[in-house]
């Protein structure tokens, strides 16, 4: 990467690299100022060095660094990205299947491609990492441009920021280009729908039309995740109060359910997990994708590091059934993590069925988690409409995409401009469903 000059005194200088074990944890963690547990080294170090990228997943780091280089040549960290090479779509949550079969069918490859965002985790934070002292604006554009001329110069289909902030949103789509759909019920990014020049000829001026972007441009993304709201309640019942006399009896039966059954709900930071109970952790995680589709892509060493490294920001939510004939061991487990106003419902595994079990450990139980603890906000996860009625409100999530190929850039903007409308939409709709009074 070139060196920036912004001052007559000072460098700026970008490196990309595929591991941070040279960057320390505290020049890392020093950029993350949301106290959000997934940016911090400790996280994406530990998935990296224990299993969990690199070919069994597609996954491959591609950390981009910002150094600044003081006029006595030390360097300090200024800024990063967490960014990653990636053979599939796996593991991202924004879904863009449609759009690789489009290349498909016209012969091109849309893998690899780039992709900024935390593996396997679809939690909105920041992705363009600077220092509280640094330039925001200028910080998230000069990265921007790195990581596209990067793109660029691997011949990657594109570059995309998955689950930005408001703000980074704002600052990378700022300049995005205005296009008018070709059909008004375009659903996708269908070969009939799409007049893509894919000449080879063509490849000259693709890349003279892509030197003449600006990191501004683009490509915004919407969808919506379903987020709970710590509205200063005193307890979980104060929260009940909130809520339609309707609704505050449907959660209760569905509590109700588990405390009949004489379940047991144990609530563990990671810290204080055993070495045994951690692979139990991990043979939860491991038996959802048993029951339903794909491979696990944590390792139980993964777990275990993030226990010694992090227990403090893990959740823990263990279920005992008496009857069972192995009492001692939890028949269920969620795993949350905690930042430093949000907590983050991440995983959940059974080994025998419990009715609204699935509810009481992953939801209930964080709810009641964030009320004593003061914690502002919880989210469980991605999709699920049903969180709706249990308290979790529509909210819009965000992404930036940049395609190489002007042609299939041009398209992919048509069906985002009809798919944005109807996600606002869907929002709003979906609002209605809260269990909420209106009640002053």
């Amino acid at each position: 990467m070139p060196v920036v000059r912004i001052a007559m005194n000072v460098e700026l200088q970008i490196e990309v690299t595929d591991s941070l074990s040279e960057v320390s944890a505290t020049s890392w963690n020093g950029l993350n100022d949301d106290g959000n547990p997934f940016l911090r080294h400790e996280f994406l170090h530990t998935l990296d060095v224990c299993g969990c990228l690199g070919d069994y997943t597609g996954w491959y780091p591609r950390y981009f660094l910002l150094w600044q280089i003081n006029p006595d040549k030390t360097k300090e960290l200024v800024g990063a990205a967490p960014t990653y090479i990636k053979t599939n779509s796996r593991g991202e949550f924004v879904f863009d299947w449609s759009w690789a079969e489009a290349y498909e069918r016209h012969q091109m490859d849309y893998y690899p491609k780039l992709v900024s965002s935390i593996p396997f985790t679809p939690v909105t934070g920041r992705r363009l990492l600077s220092r509280a002292d640094q330039p925001f604006k200028a910080t998230v554009e000069l990265l921007a441009t790195a990581i596209r001329q990067y793109a660029d110069s691997q011949e990657f289909s594109g570059a995309h920021f998955l689950f930005v902030t408001e703000d980074e949103s704002r600052v990378l789509c700022a300049n995005a280009p205005a296009v008018k759909a070709k059909r008004a019920d375009r659903a996708d990014t269908d070969e009939e729908d799409t007049d893509v020049d894919t000449n080879s000829d063509a490849d000259a001026e693709l890349e003279e039309i892509n030197r003449a972007q600006p990191a501004t441009d683009h490509l915004a993304r919407l969808d919506c995740q379903y987020h709970w709201h710590n509205r200063d309640y005193a307890d979980f019942d104060d929260f009940l109060a909130r809520c339609t006399a309707k609704r505050r009896k449907t959660i209760r039966r569905e509590r109700r359910y588990v405390s009949d059954a004489q379940l047991r709900l144990e609530q563990r930071r990671g810290s204080s997990l055993s070495v045994e109970e951690w692979a139990w952790v991990h043979e939860f995680y491991c038996s959802t994708f048993d029951r339903k589709w794909g491979n696990p892509s944590l390792t139980l060493k993964f777990f275990e590091t993030i226990g010694r490294l992090m227990g403090d920001q893990v959740l823990i939510v263990f279920a005992y059934d008496p009857s069972d004939e192995n009492s001692d061991w939890p028949v269920a487990c969620s795993i949350m993590f905690i930042g430093a106003n949000t907590l983050y419902g991440r995983f959940w595994g059974c080994r025998a069925e419990h009715h609204c079990l699935h509810f009481e450990a992953c939801y209930y139980q964080g709810i009641e988690f964030c009320i004593a603890n003061h914690i502002t906000n919880f989210e469980p996860g991605a999709q699920g409409e049903h969180k709706i009625t249990r308290g979790f409100e529509p909210t819009i999530t965000r992404s930036a995409h940049y395609i190489r190929h002007p042609q299939f850039r041009d398209a992919i903007a048509n069906f985002l401009l009809q798919e944005t409308s109807h996600v606002e939409q869907r929002c709003i709709g979906l609002s209605d469903l809260l269990p909420f009074s209106h009640e002053k």
